[in-house]
């Protein structure tokens, strides 16, 4: 069981719960820094969240030199997820982190700005390229996290595969958005987690369970019942994101829950 990206930042505040993960996935790195969206950033719906954070952070170098260090003494493996706004951006920021990390997460939900405001996750050449040139600049394991908004995830996990991924993490949270009726304007646009997206984020898992590489599954877990429904769709492991939101301890009530099914 592995922490997701975005919700637990750099896991350095509640270590105990850091520490018996498998792993941590950053917040999302880009290559300069960020400081994200305005508020409202996060709207809670009614089995859900929606999010609009924007990918603040410190960009890759400062999180090079004063965050990763830190994350290093964790007793816990650390994948970084990359957030790149072009190819360029996804190869300097898996070349500058190096191998002082255990692998990569490529946010390829990210807008493609060199590409007019597509998606990289829903054109398969664009994420192929991605992989195939991150691979170059890396040895070390290297999983795409797929968005399934709009687009088949199982064509574009299979390009990834072939350009050289060494797994999957679906599926990233689904476009969403709540009305001020009182304003009667938009109040929040952004991504969809939570319960809410659990039975198609199950679907999905299922759907990519035949590639050739492990498949991690992420999307609304929330107790040790629904880690093992998404272990039965196919995942070889999971993500927990949006349940650590409403109680931190949450991943330790999730594993010492799931032994009851796994034996």
């Amino acid at each position: 069981m592995f922490l997701a990206s975005g919700t637990f930042e750099y896991g350095l505040i509640y270590k105990r719960v850091t520490n018996k993960a498998g792993a941590i996935f950053t917040k999302g790195i880009t290559a300069r820094p960020r400081g994200g969206n305005p508020s409202p950033r996060v709207y809670e719906t009614a089995c859900g969240l929606i999010n609009s954070v924007g990918l603040e952070n410190p960009g890759v170098e400062i999180f090079c030199k004063d965050i990763l260090p830190k994350m290093r003494k964790l007793k816990t493996r650390i994948f970084v997820n990359v957030a790149g706004f072009s190819v360029n951006d996804f190869v300097q920021i898996v070349g500058e982190i190096g191998t002082e990390v255990d692998g990569f997460e490529l946010n390829v939900s990210c807008p493609n700005v060199e590409g007019g405001g597509v998606a990289f996750g829903r054109d398969p050449e664009v994420c192929s390229r991605v992989v195939a040139e991150v691979r170059k600049v890396t040895k070390l394991p290297v999983i795409v996290k797929l968005t399934a908004n709009f687009c088949d995830p199982l064509v574009i996990g299979r390009r990834c595969v072939e350009a050289g991924a060494d797994g999957i993490s679906l599926i990233n949270t689904l476009h969403a958005m709540a009305f001020d009726i009182n304003k009667r304007k938009v109040m929040i646009k952004g991504g969809l987690s939570g319960p809410a997206i659990k039975p198609f984020a199950l679907y999905c898992v299922n759907y990519l369970k035949d590639l050739e590489v492990p498949i991690i599954g992420v999307g609304g877990i929330m107790s040790g019942r629904d880690v093992y429904e998404f272990l039965l769709a196919g995942a070889s492991a999971v993500e927990i994101g949006s349940a650590t939101l409403r109680d931190p301890y949450a991943p330790l009530r999730i594993i010492k829950e799931l032994e009851s099914y796994t034996g």
